[in-house]
């Protein structure tokens, strides 16, 4: 127990000792300044007060990380380098994750508001399991072999054969909600396909990406393949439209991914976006009530309701309604709310005020549109972002609240009669990237899950992600999915090559 105490208290020394350096860009191999010189204040969403400072990157800091991708991506060390060699780079660093995971712990719940339990056996062992699935796929990047039938030139045979070759500099955007866990997402695939990065972490949660860095270069991965640029928009347009970065891989909103999508037209980059969602939860009849009230308050209430497969929108058959509803009510009111080392917490802050008043406007705005309130729908009084838990009832698909992405802890439930009326309010939305159905009837569940158009569906569960299983949306929740296979084609190009058999 002496031990345990002493290893604890060491790591939130290191964690503390990494915030207070008040870290800069990461660019080549080296913690720089911003050529301006600017920083922005990093905010603690459990106490609303400064931690630290970083840098606050321009678009003249993106020229000098891209510069430095591109010359580390052409230099032979990183160009000529065995996949073996990746993968051993890939995997040193997963061990050095692993050594650190109870720093980068309380570096990720002191920057998003996570309960410390969820940042350390949560986020740090997904992102550490990310990785060590993704250094597998270094070896196993394959073309094919082709016998082509050109008829119209006699008596010659010739063979083809694609190759999979890395796209290049890669810019990559990450959201708030998961910093380490998108980054892994992000910057692995990348360097398993041998393409380098150039990393922008949202601006309100730098410091994970900032300390990932750190360990990449302790792994031994060369100077110039992983850069971190700090900094708020002009950042991620300058990004976007460098004519030197090859590829653009984004996780945020769908406003911003069109955005991305106009501005990367001009140089025509690859693009893959996962955007947002407003994900059904669809209880059928003959679900056990508990199940539907733990599996409802599972889908939306993780890591504050700020997830994009969130289950926001919970569609319950009509004999389950009122007691589904009341026994979420009774779940969400029971919820402990408070900062990440409480032991007692079950739910920490939401990111940002901004992102409070913004999930409280949606609330007030659904009651004034005759919604009814069954639990929460306010924040408490004292320090820090918190917003309790709310569940809203007797909504109805014209409401505001049932179209648009809330990202907070806000479920609104509405009662269906029949499959197809459950199939179609679920389907009833722009969005398409997660969906779940509750039922113990096979054939129901497979009815669903060919019905529902989303690009994750969940039978008796919610938010259920493994590394090999591919991640992606569909409509206005974008395109392009990662983990698994899916993830290495995202940073490939294919390129094919034919030549007369002799």
């Amino acid at each position: 127990m002496a031990s345990a105490v002493l290893e604890a208290t060491d790591a939130k020394a290191a964690a503390q000792a990494f915030i207070d350096s008040a870290p800069g860009l990461w660019i080549g191999g080296q913690d720089v300044p911003a050529i301006a010189g600017a920083r922005r204040d990093v905010i603690e969403p459990a106490t609303g007060k400064v931690v630290c400072m970083v840098a606050e990157g321009t678009a003249h800091d993106v020229d000098r990380a891209v510069s430095a991708a591109r010359a580390a991506f052409e230099s032979p060390e990183w160009r000529r380098m065995k996949p073996l060699a990746r993968e051993r780079l890939l995997h040193r660093l997963a061990d050095l994750i692993e050594r650190d995971a109870d720093i980068l712990a309380r570096i990720e719940a002191t920057d998003t508001g996570k309960i410390l339990p969820a940042a350390r056996h949560g986020d740090v062992v997904i992102a550490l399991d990310s990785l060590r699935y993704t250094a597998g796929w270094t070896t196993k990047i394959e073309g094919t072999t082709i016998n082509p039938s050109f008829s119209y030139i006699p008596d010659v045979t010739f063979s083809s054969r694609t190759v999979r070759e890395p796209v290049g500099v890669v810019g990559q955007i990450i959201p708030w909600n998961f910093p380490l866990v998108m980054a892994i997402w992000k910057i692995a695939p990348a360097m398993a396909a041998g393409c380098t990065v150039v990393l922008k972490p949202a601006e309100d949660t730098p410091l994970s990406a900032l300390y990932l860095a750190r360990l990449a270069a302790e792994a031994g991965i060369p100077a110039g393949v992983l850069n971190i640029v700090t900094g708020g928009r002009e950042v991620g347009v300058a990004l976007v439209e460098h004519a030197d970065v090859d590829k653009i891989a984004f996780t945020g909103s769908t406003a911003a991914g069109q955005d991305i999508q106009r501005r990367a037209a001009g140089t025509m980059k690859r693009l893959s976006l996962e955007l947002g969602g407003k994900s059904p939860v669809v209880v059928l009849p003959d679900c056990p009530v508990p199940m539907a009230v733990e599996g409802a308050a599972g889908a939306i209430f993780f890591n504050h309701g700020q997830v994009c497969t969130a289950g926001s929108r919970l569609l319950i058959h009509r004999s389950l309604y009122a007691q589904v509803v009341e026994g979420l009510a009774a779940a969400a009111n029971g919820m402990t709310l408070g900062a990440p080392a409480d032991a007692q917490a079950q739910m920490g802050p939401l990111i940002s005020a901004r992102q409070r008043d913004r999930v409280n406007g949606y609330v007030e705005g659904a009651l004034a549109q005759g919604a009814r309130l069954a639990a929460g729908g306010f924040a408490p009084e004292g320090d820090g972002f918190f917003y309790r838990p709310t569940v809203i009832a007797d909504a109805t698909p014209e409401m505001t609240i049932f179209r648009e992405e809330v990202f907070g802890p806000v479920v609104i439930a509405l009662p269906f009669d029949t499959e197809e009326e459950a199939l179609r309010l679920a389907n009833d939305t722009c969005f398409g990237l997660g969906a779940s159905v509750w039922t113990g009837d096979l054939h129901a569940a497979n009815r669903f899950a060919a019905g529902l158009k989303a690009g994750n569906v969940w039978i008796n569960a919610h938010n259920i992600l493994d590394p090999a299983v591919p991640f992606g949306g569909w409509k206005m929740s974008g395109y392009g999915h990662e983990l698994g296979h899916s993830a290495i084609d995202l940073y490939t190009e294919v390129k094919s090559v034919t030549m007369p058999v002799l």
